[in-house]
């Protein structure tokens, strides 16, 4: 009888232990604080758009935005367990994943940002650049392994055809090529747009002429690689115990995915709002960056094939990038899914 008790007792114990588990995953809305953080980038639009218009009012009584800048804070912010959303280039969070960090990719919402940029305008293809200096930030990332993929499949040897420059940032290769240090750049958006709006003004027009949109690499991805042309660049995650707030996930990525069309819809007005936020970002160079921008958008379950066909060739070229395997299924948050 002792027994019967006991092992009655312990199934008691598990049944509300278990429901307890459930309540703690679920924590009803709103939250008392939620933070947010992203990049200077076209993927944290939707997130300043947020913040501007109170839009996760509804979720979270207090909503704070950080900003990082380079991979040491990126890296810092998703493992000190204060942020709850981190916009980031998806390799980037494969990579993270990989390594152990407690977090779940939502969506991609940036699908076409990579562009050549140059001071000549009959540069049309990538074999055009044989024998030139280009600027490429972030050797070995994920910008670098698409362009070399890309001038490989072409019968072109980057290291040997192309004089590479690579710089620390994105920014530091717009500044290059602006101040005439070198007359082609392979940037992403804003970037791109910041470095031809910066080159038609005063006093820096005087020192760089006019730039150019050269190869959008979106349309070689998908020419070379029998593919739409678009590529999974960038996205959101959810970290730590939010991963398992089926409620805040569903309710954040519908907030996040209206927000987002919000931007595409209202260039200029995002531009306005993005700047506020991030001076150094100019509200036209955000509202063109809009314009130019491939406007799919995915959850990350839903582009769950494309990324791992993108992962693999990251792996297959620089295996580090995605921290040295393909994420698992637990990788693809389902805001839909019960469980994560």
């Amino acid at each position: 009888m002792t027994k019967i008790m006991a092992s009655i007792c312990l199934g008691l114990f598990g049944f509300f232990s278990l429901l307890a588990t459930t309540a703690s995953a679920n924590t009803s809305l709103p939250l008392k604080k939620l933070v947010i953080a992203g990049p200077p980038a076209g993927v944290s639009n939707g997130l300043i758009h947020l913040l501007a218009s109170n839009g996760l009012a509804d979720i979270a009584d207090e909503v704070e935005f950080i900003v990082w800048n380079n991979p040491d804070q990126l890296r810092a912010l998703a493992l000190n367990g204060e942020v709850d959303f981190i916009a980031m280039p998806t390799n980037v969070a494969a990579n993270l994943y990989n390594r152990g960090a407690p977090l779940a990719l939502l969506n991609v919402s940036q699908w076409g940002v990579l562009w050549m940029i140059s001071r000549d305008p009959s540069m049309q293809t990538l074999a055009d650049f044989k024998g030139q200096e280009i600027a490429i930030p972030f050797r070995a990332d994920m910008p670098d392994i698409v362009f070399t993929h890309l001038a490989t499949q072409q019968g072109i040897t980057p290291n040997k055809d192309f004089k590479l420059n690579y710089t620390a940032t994105p920014m530091d290769a717009m500044q290059l090529l602006i101040m005439r240090r070198v007359d082609h750049a392979l940037l992403s958006e804003p970037a791109v747009s910041m470095a031809l709006r910066k080159t038609k003004s005063f006093p820096v027009s005087l020192i760089a002429p006019d730039l150019h949109r050269s190869v959008d690499l979106q349309q070689e991805w998908g020419r070379v690689m029998g593919t739409q042309a678009r590529i999974p660049q960038a996205g959101i995650t959810v970290l730590g115990d939010k991963r398992q707030n089926t409620e805040l996930v569903a309710r954040f990525e519908s907030a996040y995915a209206h927000a987002m069309q919000w931007c595409q819809d209202n260039q200029q007005q995002c531009g306005d709002e993005v700047a506020a936020e991030i001076p150094m970002l100019s509200a036209t160079a955000v509202s063109d960056a809009l314009a130019a921008q491939n406007n799919y958008y995915a959850t990350a379950v839903a582009a769950q094939q494309e990324l791992e066909d993108f992962f693999q060739l990251l792996l297959d070229k620089q295996p580090a990038s995605v921290g040295g395997k393909l994420p698992d299924a637990n990788f693809y948050a389902n805001p839909n899914s019960p469980e994560q």
